[in-house]
């Protein structure tokens, strides 16, 4: 486990909030985890500190996304995924085939995000925006879930 100087402990500490065990083992999981929901990173903490409980999780997720340390995005119908904050924006890219999840710079949709505002007024919030699709190594394998809309075949 870190230690207690660790910087997010200093974020937890700025904002008037105890470091705990249980925040720093939800902390330690979203980062071990890159991507994961709040069940996932339930069982990632669990493995280490079976006492833990999800609303422990929840509790602890809700902290460190107000701190500035963790951040969610909606990349399904399901629950909310919870990853770090890094410094740069991203936009989530969700394989409909194997579910990996892939991350790439906001400014590969600048365009995107350039005409929403010109031609609608829209304002997007692009740390949430999520595209489904079908990865590589899917799209290679014939799997089926093609997405909808525009073929690039």
């Amino acid at each position: 486990m870190a230690t207690a100087a660790a910087p997010w402990g200093e974020a937890l500490r700025a904002h008037g909030y105890r470091i705990t065990p249980q925040r720093q083992f939800v902390f330690e999981a979203v980062t071990d985890l890159g991507h994961g929901t709040p069940e996932e990173i339930l069982a990632w903490v669990q493995s280490r500190s079976p006492g833990v409980n999800l609303s422990t999780v929840y509790r602890a997720l809700e902290v460190l996304e107000e701190v500035g340390l963790v951040t969610h995005a909606h990349l399904g119908h399901g629950a909310p995924t919870y990853h770090e904050v890094d410094d740069e924006v991203h936009v989530h890219l969700v394989c409909a085939g194997c579910q990996e999840i892939d991350s790439v710079p906001a400014q590969m949709a600048q365009g995107f995000i350039d005409a929403l505002e010109r031609d609608r007024g829209f304002s997007t919030d692009i740390g949430h925006m999520t595209v489904q699709g079908l990865c590589r190594r899917c799209r290679a394998a014939g799997k089926s879930g093609r997405p909808r809309g525009v073929d690039r075949t």
